[in-house]
């Protein structure tokens, strides 16, 4: 009768207690005294006996095609035991049945580990207050909301290596500014700064490169000068990870799914994916980092002792540049486009690029506010400001390059597409342009409501007279000039009586 090792030691230990070969059988639920003698004269435990089976219970179906198979891994490993299959069964189909599809990814698995070399994890010493790694993450498999509409946003995420101590803001790119932005508030949050910052190769501070630094390879290449600008003005050593190699960043990338998860378990406590504005969710986020900081403390505590407390001020939160607005009356901000009011074209403005908005400047005064465009050749243009050059040449609409910037809510498409069935093209181009009109004197709203209005009645017929819209609006109206004021006359012969009273006083 075979035992496991489990009842084989308790009846060697009933054993050394003096118990006969019967009475240890009994306590170890065995059923006769044979098997006690067995394994006290082996001295080994019955999986210390076991011997590895060296013959197959069945034929092997790949036995005769292993060789060629074999062959095609060691040419491209990365093949699938399926893609295998599926080739020899197209060779010799009868040969082969769906049943045996698992065997061969059975053996495919086996080859795999005895052949192929992987890459291992390799466990690091943490320095206290050595290194600050940062990552951004994308967090829009969260679905969060601002009042309704959903947000596509990545978090710039920090974290000290040594004591986990994390620290992130919202973002909505991995750009130099989001890259100033996250940076700079962890060492304020922090209060003291690191030795060295460490980022991957995906964010700007490798990415604005002179042409002899382009020509190198990734491995070889040098940083950008402003992300170095900004290190210095803190005291921070660039440092960043090897080409394809997040392992080295594998601190601040394990944490950012840590934060994701805290971040998912808080929304559903919430029971609300919604917020009032983007302030209200980053001070959301805010008290989630302070609890997960709160049981590292210790840890922190050490490093802080080693690093040097931050005494520079903080760097400006945007880059300021000098664009000159083209003929067409767009301003390009690094690969994107935006349009600015028509007496900007041909000038040179400031432009104050924020993370989440730019600022046009003329003459030292803020002429506009937009959001910030991210990724590249992406345009933003603002009906308001082509509008009046639209209807001085209606021809342009039709052909317009960025003609659907001109749609600012889908009622308004809708209503271009009815009156291109009522009337011929030019007419309804220039009665869709007055409507437009319309819409950037008074409130666009409003405006819409009324186009809603119409096309609910069915009366696309009466839309080419803008003064229905003006009806429906409630009396809105293109705003009146600017009176002529009357000149008050200037009587002169005040001043010289203040002057002859001025001579009188001196004399006197």
């Amino acid at each position: 009768m075979t035992a496991t090792d489990a009842q084989v030691r308790l009846l060697m230990k009933e054993r050394s207690k003096g118990k006969t070969q019967e009475q240890a059988a009994v306590k170890a639920n065995l059923r006769s005294r044979k098997t006690v003698r067995k394994y006290e004269q082996q001295g080994e435990l019955p999986s210390e006996l076991k011997q590895p089976r060296s013959y197959r219970t069945r034929p092997d179906p790949f036995e005769k095609d292993w060789a060629e198979v074999e062959k095609k891994l060691e040419t491209a490993s990365e093949l699938e035991a399926k893609t295998i299959f599926e080739w020899l069964c197209e060779r010799d189909g009868v040969k082969y049945q769906e049943g045996q599809l698992r065997t061969l990814q059975r053996r495919v698995s086996n080859w795999r580990v005895l052949n192929r070399s992987q890459t291992l994890t390799l466990d690091q010493v943490h320095q206290p207050g050595e290194v600050l790694q940062s990552d951004g993450t994308c967090m829009n498999e969260l679905k969060v909301s601002l009042q309704g509409e959903p947000f596509e946003h990545i978090l710039f995420h920090s974290v000290l290596p040594y004591s986990n101590w994390e620290w992130g803001r919202v973002v909505q790119s991995e750009s130099l500014l989001s890259i100033r932005l996250g940076l700079q508030s962890t060492l304020i949050k922090l209060g003291h700064v690191p030795q060295a910052h460490q980022t991957d190769h995906t964010t700007a501070a490798t990415h604005k490169l002179g042409a002899a630094d382009r020509e190198k390879s990734p491995q070889d290449r040098g940083y950008n000068a402003e992300y170095l600008q900004l290190l210095t003005h803190y005291g921070l050593e660039a440092r960043t990870i090897h080409v394809a190699s997040p392992n080295e960043n594998g601190d601040v990338e394990s944490s950012n799914g840590g934060i994701k998860r805290a971040v998912e378990q808080q929304l559903l406590l919430r029971g609300s994916r919604d917020f009032e504005s983007l302030s209200a969710y980053e001070t959301f986020l805010f008290g989630i980092m302070d609890k997960r900081n709160a049981g590292r403390q210790t840890k922190l505590t050490e490093e802080l002792a080693v690093m040097k407390p931050l005494t520079a001020k903080p760097w400006p939160q945007m880059r300021e540049l000098i664009v000159r607005v083209g003929s067409n009356g767009i301003l390009r901000v690094g690969s994107n486009g935006y349009s600015v009011p028509s007496g900007l074209k041909g000038k040179r403005a400031t432009v104050r690029i924020y993370e989440w908005h730019i600022e046009v400047w003329y003459a030292n005064q803020r002429i506009e506010t937009m959001p910030r465009v991210p990724g590249a050749h992406h345009y933003q243009i603002n009906y308001r400001h082509v509008i009046d050059s639209l209807l001085r040449k209606p021809g342009g609409f039709r052909n317009y390059r960025y003609r659907d910037d001109l749609f600012p809510q889908e009622i308004f498409r809708q209503t271009w597409e009815a009156l291109n069935r009522q009337f011929s093209p030019r007419k309804a181009d220039l009665i869709y342009l007055r409507l437009l009109k319309q819409a950037a004197l008074g409130l666009e709203a409003d405006v819409a409501q009324a186009l809603s209005l119409l096309l609910d009645q069915d009366q696309v017929q009466n839309l080419w007279d803008e003064k229905t819209i003006i009806e429906l609006t409630g009396g809105m109206v293109a705003p009146q000039c600017v009176p002529l004021l009357a000149l008050p006359l200037v009587n002169l012969s005040l001043y010289d009586q203040l002057f002859l009273a001025e001579v009188e006083h001196v004399a006197a």
